[in-house]
């Protein structure tokens, strides 16, 4: 009676085990070994199922600024700068530009005006016509000879290092005071641009549009003494691999923590023909690169690259 009682139940999980009428058993080695990307989906699939607490999404925030850390360890501003002055002109006109066409045009900029003093006194038609590569160029002089001027007259002909005063000089906001801050004087700030807000919701950081809730919220999943270096490593992802329009999701290295994979291309082969500057093995941003860049410098204005 007990082996006729096991070879029924044999029988019977070799029932449920086998495929239904039509369909076609796939191979055991399909079921369990599974690519990156299933891998990813599935992942993606449970978290869209069952809701993220705030605990676990602090814990995959902090995993994705570790993983990105290692992916890009060479992160820097992508703004050529010698001087706080100068990255501070810079960042102003990369508004509505690329950085990279910043950088091609503000070398003849600052050779002519070099400091505060020499930018406040000069011809508005002629910072117009040095500066007409970035576009707006008419509203951006005006706001980068009035900052010139206030820092001639209100602080010394230096930049100040702290929050409230960048803020008050024309042009300068939240965004452009903590490029500075973090840059030029290492004070710790989250610089959310359109990069930024775009990943941080992608990521499920925050669901709010507006950069000053965006800074706010972030800065409450991240010690203070990661802000910088968060800031360079989410541009980089975006400018590189995520981007706006089709990221390139079969390319990306944390499919594994990103609730919104599947959004971009994610066929690896057709990814890897978005992956943009050293990543898509095409020059980077800065005409003059950290020693650390693994890729190649920009071309001059003017220059083919």
């Amino acid at each position: 009676m007990g082996e006729q009682g096991a070879s029924k139940r044999v029988k019977e999980a070799n029932r449920k085990s086998a495929p239904e009428p039509g369909r076609t058993a796939a191979p055991r080695s399909s079921r369990t070994a599974g690519t990156g990307s299933a891998r990813a989906a599935e992942s993606g699939s449970r978290r869209a199922a069952e809701p993220e607490s705030r605990l676990a999404m602090v814990r995959r925030a902090r995993r994705i600024n570790r993983e990105l850390a290692e992916v890009y360890p060479y992160a820097h501003p992508e703004l050529d700068f010698r001087n706080s002055f100068e990255l501070l002109v810079a960042t102003v006109l990369s508004a509505q530009t690329t950085d990279l066409r910043v950088n091609q045009t503000t070398p003849a900029l600052f050779a002519k005006y070099p400091t505060p003093e020499d930018l406040a006194a000069a011809v508005p038609e002629e910072v117009e016509e040095l500066i007409r590569p970035t576009g707006f160029f008419r509203a951006k002089t005006k706001s980068i000879m009035g900052l010139s001027a206030a820092l001639r007259d209100d602080f010394g002909g230096e930049v100040p290092g702290r929050l409230e005063d960048l803020v008050k000089l024309p042009g300068v906001g939240r965004k452009t005071a903590f490029v500075v801050l973090g840059n030029a004087f290492g004070v710790p700030g989250i610089t959310v641009d359109t990069h930024f807000m775009r990943l941080a919701r992608r990521w499920k950081w925050t669901e709010s549009d507006d950069p000053v809730k965006i800074e706010a919220e972030v800065a409450t999943i991240f010690p203070k003494s990661e802000w910088t270096m968060l800031s360079h490593r989410v541009i980089f992802h975006g400018r590189r691999i995520c981007h706006a329009r089709k990221p390139a999701c079969g390319a990306c290295p944390i499919t594994h923590l990103c609730p919104s994979y599947g959004e971009g291309e994610t066929d690896p082969e057709k990814a890897a023909k978005l992956l943009k500057y050293e990543k898509g093995g095409f020059p980077g941003q800065r005409l003059n690169p950290p020693p650390d860049y693994p890729g190649r410098p920009a071309p001059p204005l003017g220059a083919s690259g």
